[in-house]
């Protein structure tokens, strides 16, 4: 637990910051509906502390290019980067990255009502935490749901249909074997009828993200390796692909695939919810702050006939249940020398206030904290299932793993089970190829060692 020392009541950012008035510090940060929203709150701390920001937001590729370059070059152009928990593994054995202990430490600068206790677990211990060293606060908490046409399952004669076919009521998926059941029954060609209307082009089950990047791979891995007791490597860290589980949920994944549209080797985590909005197909695995932009009016034509749900559970698996997302945080550069006012941004981020104006100012958000699920802004009834989908996930979701050689990792895996999806390789033949793909890039150890 980060606690800091007590101090009196009467801290505040503008008392700590006095030293640092008229400091300037440059934060960059990755662009989507959520940083585009704090980028307004930014004048807020700056009024308050004297300490100016340049808050520039990049898009996902750039920030981690830019960001590690200009951490691995100790340049020091920026103070403060977002990181994903992904990069957290090779820039740790970096050592590019300033640890935030002593300035928890110093009574002047910890903010005494952070109430670290508040913070979501298991995704702020483990993204923040290496060894007895942290690097900052749960910043972002991207995480991945389950979505669904509400006004399709609730529609009477598909309920009947359904209930004859598989013998019991139609509903959100709760377990990856509905899931599969939904995709098979709502894979519907041109011309034939679903709810009562005839279709002028094909309705598909399912979409999933299918580019050999993006994040293809790991929602495999989190969301269906882990959730048939597989994964990448075993307890001790090493290559550990080449698995009966493994194979058996590369075989599940597969299937899904052919109740998908035919282009989804070609969909990102961006035309996923774009296919959801448009209204070809019946289900997704998505990223929650992606459904934000399409489940409002005027974005999708079906705004309010969407539900949601945590990621289903294997019920043929009896050990812990796994979900996709990443959660991700701003971290001080070990270059930056501007590292105090740079802490006193990054805990006005996480701050509980600022994270009320944030979701209030977004009429919603992504939660870092317990108590956000119980402002206004998430109790609309509107917004139950999502919220609710949310809160599911991310009772299970953890940081990704401290990997130094990731996106080698990543890099190898993605084309190789895009295959799988495709009908080009069997999982037997995945699963064999990446473990050796694994062996060469990982060695003994996949895992970064304290």
């Amino acid at each position: 637990m980060l606690l800091g020392p007590v101090v009196a009541q009467d801290w505040s950012y503008q008392t700590a910051a006095k030293p640092y008035a008229g400091t300037s510090i440059r934060v960059l940060d990755e662009i989507t509906p959520l940083q585009e929203t704090m980028k307004q709150l930014v004048p807020v701390f700056e009024k308050e502390t004297g300490i100016k920001v340049e808050y520039e937001l990049l898009g996902h590729g750039d920030v981690i290019n830019k960001g590690q370059a200009d951490l691995y070059s100790g340049r020091g152009y920026y103070d403060a980067i977002m990181l994903h928990g992904l990069q957290l593994g090779p820039l740790l054995a970096g050592k590019v990255l300033e640890p935030i202990d002593a300035y928890v430490q110093n009574a002047q600068l910890r903010n005494p009502h952070m109430d670290d206790a508040d913070f979501i677990e298991p995704a702020a211990r483990s993204l923040t935490q290496w060894g007895d060293k942290h690097y900052g606060f749960l910043t972002w908490n991207y995480n991945q749901i389950y979505w669904a046409r509400k006004d399709l399952l609730e529609n009477p004669d598909e309920q009947a249909a359904f209930k004859v076919k598989y013998g019991y009521d139609l509903a959100p998926a709760a377990t990856m074997q509905q899931l599969m059941d939904i995709a098979e029954f709502f894979t519907r060609k041109s011309g034939q009828t679903l709810a009562g209307q005839t279709l002028a082009s094909d309705f598909y089950g399912i979409v999933l993200e299918g580019i050999p990047a993006g994040t293809t791979f790991t929602t495999l891995w989190e969301n269906f390796l882990n959730n048939w007791g597989g994964g990448v490597y075993d307890a001790n860290g090493r290559p550990h692909f080449n698995t009966p589980e493994n194979i058996a949920a590369m075989t599940f994944w597969a299937k899904l695939w052919t109740f998908a549209p035919p282009g989804q080797a070609e969909y990102s985590l961006v035309d996923v919810p774009t296919v959801m909005g448009n209204g070809i197909a019946a289900q997704s695995i998505a990223w929650s702050d992606f459904v934000l932009g399409i489940d409002k009016p005027g974005a999708s034509a079906l705004s309010g006939q969407f539900v949601y749900g945590g990621i289903p559970r294997n019920a043929q698996f009896s050990g812990p249940r796994h979900a996709g997302g990443e959660p991700s945080l701003m971290a001080i550069s070990r270059a930056s020398k501007k590292k105090e006012a740079t802490f006193l941004f990054l805990q006005w981020l996480s701050d509980k206030s600022t994270q009320a104006e944030l979701i209030a100012k977004g009429a919603g958000g992504v939660p870092i904290r317990q108590s956000s699920f119980a402002l206004p802004a998430l109790q609309a009834p509107e917004k139950a299932s999502l919220y609710a989908a949310m809160k599911d996930t991310l009772a299970v979701l953890p940081a990704k793993p401290k990997l130094p050689k990731f996106f080698e990792i990543d890099n190898a895996l993605g084309p190789i089970v895009q295959q799988v999806g495709l009908g080009r390789l069997t999982p037997e033949e995945a699963a064999k190829q990446g473990q050796a793909k694994l062996e060469t890039i990982c060695g003994q150890r996949c895992t970064l060692a304290e």
